[in-house]
């Protein structure tokens, strides 16, 4: 059963939605109500959390996004009622009473937004959707994954063909010896990505960050294929995972690719930030100290000082 992702990442998200310049509010929207309407029912809590989000967001996006959340919810049961008044919608009808519904305007006469411009990430931002992708189910991830496509956010520069090739050819060798180790610093060298971030991307039993990072080098089909079934034995007896991250890493753009190879970079940098900076804050704290101290006993730190203490 589907469930929402916990809400620290998605407070985080809220908080990139929120800056100035960066508006993936229409992303974050569409993605919290596919997650919702997987599920034929929710908890009091989890009820209270999506009207929570989705009201605050509703009253910030623009039509063409409520008009995609809207037929959504239209036709699922469990629509919350607050949702369901904000959004104009009338109570749950059965299927067959949207039959006689006036058909929907033509496609060609439906205004199409341009994808905004592509804005970066802060550190912290990527951090949170780092953070959102991690705690997702399978199913969960792959709709994130669809979200990113029209979002505005910035993809990392595409990696140097010869090189992704070069990287390719070692990936595929790696991976036939099952040599996990082997596999993930190949890996690291040719995304530029921290060791610890390329294991993670191995480690996951998923499967979805190993689509990722294999779209981002523009890896073969047929070579990433071999690669599922080789690299991991629990993938490679299961014709059910083998298919599924072959359907998913067909259907991925490159795009999305870089832009999670773009959050996994400036994820790291957050996650180095916040393991050094308590060091740096005690550091600081030291050298106050330590100029409160010599300012009460009226010494001076200098040459002359130090020589005349030596003697």
């Amino acid at each position: 059963m589907a469930k929402l992702p916990p809400s620290p990442s998605l407070d985080g998200l809220m908080h990139l939605a929120q800056r100035e310049g960066i508006d993936i509010r229409p992303t974050l929207l569409r993605v919290l109500t596919d997650l919702y309407v997987q599920t034929p029912s929710h908890s009091v809590e989890e009820e209270r959390h999506y009207v929570e989000l989705a009201s605050r967001l509703i009253d910030e996006v623009d039509d063409a996004t409520l008009a995609v959340v809207r037929n959504r919810l239209a036709v699922y049961r469990d629509t919350p009622s607050e949702i369901r008044a904000k959004l104009g919608l009338a109570g749950f009808a059965p299927p067959e009473t949207f039959a006689e519904a006036p058909a929907e305007a033509p496609e060609t006469s439906r205004s199409i937004t341009p994808p905004p411009s592509a804005l970066s990430m802060q550190p912290t931002d990527a951090a949170s959707i780092d953070a959102m992708f991690m705690q997702a189910t399978a199913s969960e991830r792959v709709q994130i994954l669809r979200s990113l496509e029209t979002s505005p956010l910035k993809p990392a520069a595409s990696i140097e063909p010869y090189r992704a090739g070069r990287a390719i050819a070692v990936l595929e060798r790696m991976a036939f010896a099952r040599d996990e180790a082997a596999f993930s610093a190949e890996l690291a060298d040719a995304l530029h990505l921290p060791a610890v971030v390329a294991k993670r991307i191995v480690a996951d039993s998923s499967g979805e960050l190993l689509v990722c990072a294999a779209k981002a080098l523009a890896m073969p089909g047929d070579i990433f294929e071999r690669i599922v079934m080789f690299l991991k034995p629990e993938w490679g007896v299961s014709v059910i995972s083998v298919f599924r991250l072959a359907r998913l890493y067909e259907s991925l753009g490159p795009r999305v690719a870089l832009i999670m190879l773009a959050v996994w970079r400036r994820a790291s940098i957050a996650q180095a930030r916040a393991k050094y900076s308590p060091h740096l804050y005690d550091d600081e704290r030291r050298r106050t100290r330590t100029g409160s101290t010599s300012q009460a006993t009226g010494t001076v730190n200098t040459p002359s000082a130090r020589t005349a203490g030596q003697a």
